[in-house]
């Protein structure tokens, strides 16, 4: 069980820490790098050493957070998570990290898997954590700072449309947008520019689309053939995670992907009063009422699709 910070303990935490290793999560997005590179450079500003280290390749729209960042090889004294509900999140790397120090989350179902946790889930993105942190610390917010927590907090918002997005998160925008984050060439980069295979992946998402119950529930499936049909990635896969949600009159809406070596991962996004982490949960995984995500190992996508139609099931008749 984690022993959980407040914003100043965890400020003293980061003041004592020393050659710092940062963890964030497989299938990186915008918030656990955001907030793992605006971290990382707070940090160096403030004299440490620190590093960081992501179980998958960045995608490459986030991979102007790590320019000019050279890395030097130590024995990490401090292992900071951000963004991370769960070990198993690490991906395949989760057995070498067996003692993390300090996780830094905005997940309400944190499994308290670090010695020491910060977790805030009223924030709708970690990067807000981390603002707040830096600010406490007396860390400059540099353009770059700035670029990185701006990505983590819109991206974790759908460019401020999600429900999560408060107050605070708008506050906090608009200091950011005074340090100087590029927010006009972020947002098109995030969310107006897309390749040609995307395109063609969407179309074959949107033609295998299906609405199930009475209208309140929409999925879709993305095999390995159609990845490879159409060049597509993963990065795209996620992008496509929201069009089930989007028909009108649906509640609960569904991808499930099928991962390389077996299984699917199912992402699922929702509108009140359903809860997508209480589907998750059901299947083993977890995160936010409004999006969440499990996996679902070795099944056949009939066998699957089933599965998830049952915990979909139990969490209408849950609504009724």
């Amino acid at each position: 069980m984690s022993k959980q910070l407040n914003l100043n303990q965890t400020a003293a935490f980061l003041q004592a820490a020393e050659d710092v290793l940062i963890l964030t999560h497989a299938h990186p997005d915008g918030d656990t790098l955001g907030s793992g590179f605006a971290l990382l450079r707070g940090l160096r500003s403030l004299g440490k050493r620190v590093r960081l280290f992501c179980p998958d390749e960045i995608p490459p729209k986030f991979s102007f957070m790590a320019d000019a960042i050279k890395f030097e090889h130590y024995k990490p004294q401090v292992i900071i998570s951000v963004d991370i509900a769960a070990r198993k999140l690490l991906g395949d790397s989760a057995d070498d990290f067996p003692v993390i120090h300090l996780a830094i989350d905005h997940h309400a179902a944190n499994e308290s898997y670090a010695e020491n946790a910060y977790i805030d889930s009223t924030a709708a993105a970690a990067a807000e954590l981390i603002f707040n942190l830096l600010c406490q610390l007396n860390a400059p917010i540099t353009p770059a700072i700035a670029d990185c927590l701006y990505s983590g907090i819109s991206t974790d918002t759908g460019c401020f449309r999600y429900s999560n997005t408060t107050a605070q998160t708008m506050r906090i925008t608009a200091s950011l947008l005074e340090y100087g984050a590029r927010a006009a060439e972020l947002n098109r980069r995030y969310f107006e520019t897309k390749r040609k295979a995307y395109f063609a992946f969407e179309r074959m998402a949107l033609e295998g689309l299906r609405v199930l119950e009475r209208g309140r529930y929409a999925v879709t499936v993305l095999t390995r053939a159609m990845y490879d049909e159409c060049g597509a990635n993963d990065d795209e896969a996620e992008q496509i995670a929201a069009i089930p949600r989007q028909v009108e009159g649906v509640l609960i809406g569904a991808t499930l992907k099928e991962r390389k070596h077996g299984g699917f991962k199912v992402s699922l996004r929702t509108y009140a009063p359903a809860d997508a982490s209480a589907i998750a949960k059901a299947l083993g995984g977890g995160g936010h009422t409004r999006a969440a995500g499990c996996i679902i190992d070795n099944k056949c996508v009939n066998e699957a699709q089933e599965l998830l139609l049952a915990a979909v099931r139990e969490e209408l008749t849950r609504m009724k």
